[in-house]
């Protein structure tokens, strides 16, 4: 019954999750219509941390000081780096591509777990993570009306911050175990927060754009990018890490095509058949890629 009730807590942090995070990308858009990508990575950061704060100081004596080291790499690794990243190369693709090159999260999830962390992989899982994403290129691809530009050099950011994403899903399963996903979260926080701060406050024009038309508006959307989709989704996302599989919680990336294609929708965009078999897709793969 326990474990029945874990999946089925699972399967609804998985839907949260791929809500929230099919709203971030909208969120920095915004946010770079009036700051610099750095600048919005630091926002996003600053905000998170933050708003954890007072959680992370009641907290921060609970972990042993072996253990501090590793929280710090993992804020680094699952947060600090790829907003930067993410940030950065937003600025400078469409955004069509950079959600088909974030589906690459669980595929790197997989490389990992195998050759870093000796996790044994079974064929079916494979297959099931390329199905996935098959069905998350043809829905993105769909969306866009069939044909996308912008592929660039940037998109080796992306695909440093899928690696990122990759090592530090495992990291959290494997070597940070007994922690809870709010301890875990708001103290890694806390210790990259104020590297955020300072790259914000001393060495960008942020104080000098805060005067631009918009930018109070711009910040908004960006410390709700921080709040929700780096604070409170990184304590969801660590929390399903430690109820499911790695491969289970990367396969989020996934279902983040299917959210924007809701969006669109209520937008009055129009839902066609290729929007349909790009989800059916995306699901039979993520249900055989993490089937019992």
């Amino acid at each position: 019954m326990e474990k029945q009730n874990q999946s089925y807590q699972a399967i609804g942090l998985l839907i949260i999750l791929s809500l929230i995070w099919g709203t971030s990308f909208i969120l920095m858009k915004k946010g770079l219509a009036v700051f610099l990508p750095g600048q919005v990575g630091a926002i996003r950061v600053s905000a998170a941390a933050l708003v954890l704060l007072p959680f992370a100081l009641t907290r921060f004596r609970e972990i042993p000081s072996s253990g501090r080291s590793k929280l710090f790499l993992s804020g680094m690794m699952g947060i600090f780096i790829p907003a930067f990243l993410f940030a950065t190369a937003q600025r400078h693709m469409e955004s069509a591509i950079t959600g088909i090159l974030n589906s690459l999260t669980p595929i790197f999830t997989l490389l990992v777990g195998v050759l870093l962390f000796q996790q044994r992989i079974q064929l079916r899982s494979v297959i099931g993570i390329v199905i996935g994403f098959a069905g998350s290129l043809m829905l993105i691809l769909y969306h866009a009306g069939g044909s996308i530009a912008g592929i660039n050099l940037f998109a080796a950011l992306i695909i440093i911050a899928c690696m990122c994403y990759g090592f530090n899903v495992n990291f959290v399963k494997f070597k940070l175990t007994g922690i809870s996903a709010l301890t875990l979260t708001s103290v890694a926080l806390m210790m990259i927060g104020p590297f955020a701060l300072i790259y914000l406050f001393a060495f960008t024009d942020f104080l000098t754009r805060m005067e631009a038309p918009g930018a109070w508006t711009a910040l908004g959307f960006l410390v709700l990018l921080g709040t929700m989709s780096t604070s409170v989704a990184t304590i969801l996302f660590n929390k399903l890490i430690k109820i499911s599989t790695p491969l289970f919680a990367s396969s989020s990336t996934y279902l983040i095509p299917i959210v924007a294609v809701f969006w669109g929708i209520l937008d009055e965009e129009v839902l066609g058949i290729g929007h349909l078999a790009g989800m059916i897709t995306i699901i039979a793969g993520v249900y055989l890629a993490n089937r019992k």
